[in-house]
């Protein structure tokens, strides 16, 4: 599907653009396992070439579905914010964790709104070289403004919309993430939305990512985010198997 300000294969390119260390690190051992067999005795070549083709089969099916993800899904088309009634929306925030590849689809989305976009990523907490390959790559969204997740300082009942599109995940402390979420509750207008983006630790994305799913958090513990954050879930659906959209308002407050 096509998306607008996107290129052709864009997502998985920047994901082996960003993460290449991994796939030098499978590369080399994949050739020390080849080169190997001319040295290992008969009965250890099939299990290096069970190993070789398990480690080319994961990085195969990673890709694939990262492909059908980030390029293909509509995740970027932003055709499912359908399923919201997200029409009258006049004053919205994005808030990302360093990498910000949604602030200019949703200024385009929502060309009458004023769009308000947040950068929490610290360089003390967030050690991870691909998002500082992210964004030595991207230069923030103009007018991004540095926040602290433990002090969001964003005026009370002010968005009508709060977007969070993979990015939440990387506050790793849970009670600091509560925390968070609470602030974001008051920063939404009484009939406001905090719409949340996330791959989840799931069987899907264990199946397509492997051990890198536990990077993600599973559904029961984002539901006990924001039920200890006093936000009541107003929707929950999926964008892809993939990919889950938490749809929040503040207790009492219907959709």
């Amino acid at each position: 599907m096509e998306t607008i300000g996107r290129k052709p294969l864009q997502g998985v390119t920047n994901i082996i653009r960003f993460n290449w260390h991994f796939y030098v690190i499978a590369f080399v051992f994949i050739s020390f396992l080849l080169i190997a067999l001319n040295y290992l005795p008969q009965q250890f070549h099939l299990i290096s070439i069970i190993l070789v083709f398990l480690i080319v089969f994961s990085i195969t099916i990673s890709l694939a579905v990262s492909y059908y993800i980030y390029d293909y899904s509509n995740l970027y088309t932003l055709d499912w914010l359908q399923n919201i009634h997200s029409n009258s929306f006049t004053n919205i925030a994005n808030i990302n964790a360093g990498f910000d590849e949604t602030s200019a689809l949703l200024a385009n989305h929502f060309p009458n709104a004023i769009l308000n976009v947040y950068d929490f990523y610290d360089k003390n907490k967030h050690t991870e070289m691909s998002i500082e390959r992210a964004r030595k790559t991207y230069p923030p969204h103009h007018n991004t403004l540095q926040i602290d997740t433990k002090n969001v300082s964003v005026n009370s009942n002010h968005f009508g919309a709060i977007f969070l599109i993979l990015a939440a995940h990387e506050i790793r402390n849970e009670a600091e993430r509560i925390n968070f979420f609470k602030q974001l509750k008051e920063s939404i207008s009484n009939d406001g939305k905090i719409i949340v983006v996330e791959h989840q630790r799931d069987i899907m994305n264990f199946l397509a990512f492997n051990i890198g799913f536990l990077h993600f958090y599973s559904q029961s513990n984002w539901l006990n985010t924001f039920k200890k954050a006093e936000l009541q879930l107003s929707s929950n659906f999926k964008i892809t198997p993939f990919i889950s959209t938490f749809i929040l308002s503040k207790n009492g407050n219907t959709p």
